[in-house]
């Protein structure tokens, strides 16, 4: 019992760092500014270098009460969100697929999903580096199961690129190539069934929220409305519900998601 809770408190500090993490680097690749080597954290609105315990996530927000210390403006709510929902959604992947290799996959990939969504969302714009960086990573931790799985995972960037790039020329430029860059990173972590269930459930969510907004004529069908979160947020629903999608039918999953739940 005492090795649970332990996991389970690990992985939730390891998404609530990547989170606060990822949320900065985001917001510093969009203002042209650099988020590695001797950068410091500041504050969003007076510019003050922040202190090591001001930057505990999760905590440090909380025990400030959501405001800066020095000029008492509220902290960017981002911040808190990021931390949390990467913290729990850490957890969720332990307990759906326990400490197994599709966990290893899961946890990595997170970052990378939250950086374009991150990005996408405040620029319209998503960072073709990243997108290489996310396949590199997601190929490198294939070579863990061997040939097949690196074959499959190379399967499934081409997949995912090769999908979004189509609709991108029939469109003729209605949607732009950072979404089959994204498409392709996100395929090498999946291989090609698991990219087919995150397209699919890609462009449901971006239904979802895009066909009520433009009943409400809150949006037009000539504004552009960005697909990277749709896709990254059908991604990280993929992972949980892809093996019972896949199993149901009576398809195995290749690795390393195959159908796993386990209790630690």
């Amino acid at each position: 019992m005492s090795d649970t809770i332990l996991y389970y408190f690990a992985v939730f500090c390891y998404g609530a760092v990547m989170g606060s993490f990822i949320n900065a680097a985001a917001m510093r690749t969009v203002a042209d500014k650099k988020w590695w080597g001797s950068e410091r954290s500041v504050c969003d609105s007076c510019g003050r270098i922040l202190g090591a315990w001001e930057l505990i996530p999760i905590v440090s927000f909380l025990v400030l009460g959501g405001k800066c210390r020095s000029c008492g403006r509220a902290i960017a709510p981002r911040h808190f969100i990021c931390e949390l929902w990467c913290g729990l959604l850490a957890m969720g992947y332990l307990y759906f697929f326990s400490v197994a290799p599709a966990l290893v996959f899961a946890l990595a990939m997170m970052p990378f999903l939250l950086f374009h969504t991150l990005t996408d969302l405040e620029s319209g714009y998503i960072y073709d580096s990243w997108a290489i960086a996310m396949a590199v990573i997601g190929m490198a931790i294939r070579i863990w199961g061997g040939v097949p799985a690196l074959i499959d995972g190379a399967m499934g960037a081409a997949l995912g690129f090769c999908f979004i790039y189509l609709i991108i020329l029939v469109s003729r430029g209605g949607m732009g190539t950072g979404d089959a860059m994204l498409m392709l990173g996100i395929g090498a972590f999946f291989g090609w069934k698991m990219t087919i269930v995150a397209l699919y459930e890609g462009f449901m969510l971006g239904g979802l929220v895009v066909v009520p907004l433009l009943l409400m004529k809150k949006v037009s069908r000539k504004d552009a409305v960005p697909l990277g979160p749709f896709l990254a947020g059908g991604s990280a629903l993929a992972i949980f519900t892809a093996p019972v999608i896949f199993a149901y039918i009576g398809f195995e999953l290749s690795w390393p998601w195959t159908w796993i739940i386990k209790s630690i």
